[in-house]
This record gives C-alpha cells, sequence and structure tokens, in this order.
C-alpha cells in the first residue's frame, strides 16, 4: 500500500493546495496532509485552526487525512511509515527549492519525492499573496475553498473591530 506525505504550513489552504491533494489522491492509496509550522512565518491561523480548516476542505476525498507535524518531515514520514513525499510546483523557483530539498530528504532518509506541477490557473496562487490580498477586502472566492474563504473573512473582521 503506497502511502504519501504532503507536507506544508497551509496558512491558508489554497485551491492550488487542493488541486495538488486531488491528484495525490488518485496516484496514492494513502495521502497525508502534514500541517507544520513555518519558523520564519507569522502564521494568521493557529495548528488546531488550519488541521480543522483542512479536514473540512478535503472531506470528499476517503483516503486522506491531517495530521499535524513538527520536527523533520523526514522523521514525521517514518513515523506515520509515509514512504513518498509530495510537493506542488508553481514555477522555476519552487523548483529550486524543491530540489534541493527533496535531494537532502533522500540523502537524510532515502525519501522518494514526487514533484506535481500547479495547474495554469494554480501558478500565481500563494498563501502569503492571499493573506495580504484578503486583508483589504478583495474577492478571493475563487482562489480558496469555501470554508476557508469563510474563515479569512472572519479573521480579518474581527482585526478590524
Amino acid at each position: 500500500m503506497a502511502k504519501a506525505l504532503f507536507p506544508g504550513s497551509f496558512d491558508p489552504l489554497t485551491n492550488g493546495h487542493l488541486d495538488i491533494i486531488a491528484r495525490a489522491s488518485k496516484l496514492f492509496d494513502e495521502v497525508v496532509i502534514g500541517v507544520g509550522t513555518n519558523t520564519s512565518k507569522k502564521a494568521l491561523f493557529s495548528a488546531t485552526e488550519k488541521l480543522q480548516l483542512i479536514e473540512g476542505a478535503t472531506t470528499q476525498f476517503d483516503n486522506v487525512s491531517v495530521s499535524l507535524m513538527s520536527g523533520l518531515t523526514v522523521d514525521f514520514m517514518a513515523e506515520i511509515n509515509a514512504e513518498y513525499l509530495v510537493r506542488g510546483l508553481r514555477n522555476a523557483t519552487d523548483y529550486e527549492y524543491e530540489r534541493d530539498i527533496a535531494e537532502m530528504n533522500r540523502q537524510l532518509a532515502g525519501i522518494e519525492t514526487i514533484l506535481l506541477m500547479a495547474k495554469p490557473v494554480n501558478q500565481n496562487i500563494s498563501s502569503s499573496i492571499l493573506k495580504e490580498v484578503a486583508k483589504f477586502g478583495a474577492n478571493i472566492d475563487h482562489l480558496v475553498p469555501d470554508n476557508i474563504n469563510k474563515a479569512l473573512q472572519e479573521r480579518f473582521h474581527e482585526k478590524k473591530e
């Protein structure tokens, strides 16, 4: 049974992420979405909030689960017995970054990384940009799942009061 991990900070999950999840769910028997913390960025949502939001956005996938993760990705993969690492690529910059991490993971633990190209409609979507434009009231409902859009609107509305 082939099991894959799709790790990220997912702050927030985007339609680009959701597309990678959908495609990975067809390639692997089981896909675990590993919700980690990007220590170089200030998170909008807590880890628990992100886990709940992602669970709500992925209910249509029977073979997808969501878990909180910390530490090295290769250690978490060993903990959950995942054989493959799935990552999405939007552009050449993503490729260069992911290539180096994939090689490090291969050297550390023999991990095989599967890189899935983003569909053109998702190539410009990033969580950082979405948060910025949502903060200023832009309509992003076509870029994120409905429950994520609602959570973003609530979060930014709360901060204005």
